[in-house]
């Protein structure tokens, strides 16, 4: 398949660009331990937790990881896929997906992806980038909102690892694109695709479209994090888009931790009450998620749906992530193009993009 971006012209030269998608990463199997390497490099990170690194390291591995790492290992088990962590496939796909883009318009660039916990962690692949020649990186976070517990993290990593490079490379950034029009034409795109299949909610009788996000504390928000105003902008033109009101679709937030307050409304207790409620369908859509993973296709497509069901919902349906579907395949290269504009991914033939 062949895709039609409308690319600007560039210079040619010898200097290699790089793209390196940043997504937020997984354990490397789904056993005990695997699991607690994982949750323990990723709940360290005082960006996830502001909490005093001291007091906080005792909680973490005398109350959370013995216990927490087990619960969650059982939960990736369902969700593993044959290939692998489900978020690393469909990142690794996405990687493909960009690769053949770019390859068919010409343009010559180097695209790779990085975790920001666990592997490939993104100082091993700056390094990598480099051993290939990259002159030039875009780093590309897979979160579509900002939130320094997430886009923030990632560029520090990036950052921190270019600290004792004696030759570095020229960096850009992409901070958000939570209303960017290719971005919410995806998905537009998957939504509309997903109802073509398995048919539309009645919204007139009461079915409901739900767009859970993931939640952060309320704290972020309070202290000026951008990240609750970008969801509910990605909503609001989300719904705008497939002509729903407010009423008929919800914005929420999920995956809350902890006995703090955290963004609001909580999508559980949302589908609870629109169960109890009589609504007989709902549909869950998380558009913040580029890729499916233990969020959604467990915490959404298990927990929630049984609590749905159990309140007295009577159709529950996930609608899957954007992950490497055409459509945004296609966004993101524009996102990434436009990005790249003023940089030298015009490069000979004999300069192919990185396997």
């Amino acid at each position: 398949m062949r895709y039609d971006l409308e690319l600007p012209s560039q210079p040619s030269a010898s200097h290699r660009v790089a793209v390196l998608l940043i997504n937020l990463g997984t354990p490397d199997a789904p056993t005990p331990k695997a699991v607690r390497k994982y949750l323990a490099q990723f709940l360290s990170d005082p960006r996830v937790v502001e909490i005093p690194a001291l007091a906080w390291q005792v909680i973490l591995r005398l109350a959370i990881l013995p216990f927490r790492g087990r619960a969650s290992a059982k939960k990736y088990a369902q969700v593993w896929l044959p290939e692998g962590s489900p978020l690393r496939v469909y990142t690794e796909k996405q990687v493909e997906g960009l690769r053949r883009l770019f390859m068919v318009n010409d343009y010559h660039v180097i695209v790779d992806y990085a975790m920001r916990y666990g592997t490939p962690g993104i100082p091993a692949m700056m390094n990598q980038l480099k051993l290939e020649g990259a002159e030039r990186v875009l780093l590309v976070p897979m979160y579509p909102q900002y939130s320094s517990s997430t886009t923030a993290t990632a560029f520090d990593d990036a950052f921190n690892a270019l600290r004792r490079v004696r030759n570095q490379p020229e960096l850009r950034t992409i901070r958000q694109y939570a209303d960017h029009p290719a971005y919410i034409g995806a998905l537009v795109e998957q939504v509309r695709d997903y109802w073509r299949h398995h048919g539309q909610p009645d919204f007139a009788a009461g079915d409901r479209l739900v767009l859970s996000f993931h939640g952060v504390p309320k704290r972020t928000m309070d202290l000026g994090d951008p990240y609750h105003d970008q969801c509910q902008q990605t909503g609001s033109l989300l719904m705008a888009a497939l002509g729903l009101s407010p009423v008929e679709c919800r914005v929420t937030f999920q995956s809350r931790f902890g006995p703090s307050e955290w963004l609001q409304p909580y999508t559980a207790p949302t589908l609870t009450e629109l169960g109890a409620a009589g609504a007989k369908r709902v549909d869950v859509f998380c558009p913040g998620f580029t890729s499916d993973c233990l969020e959604t296709i467990e915490e959404i497509g298990i927990e929630v749906r049984d609590e749905f069901l159990h309140a007295g919902g009577k159709e529950f349906h996930r609608i899957p992530c954007l992950n490497a579907s055409p459509a945004w395949i296609k966004a993101l290269g524009e996102i990434v193009a436009q990005h790249l504009q003023g940089w030298p991914v015009q490069a000979p033939q004999t300069l192919s993009a990185a396997a």
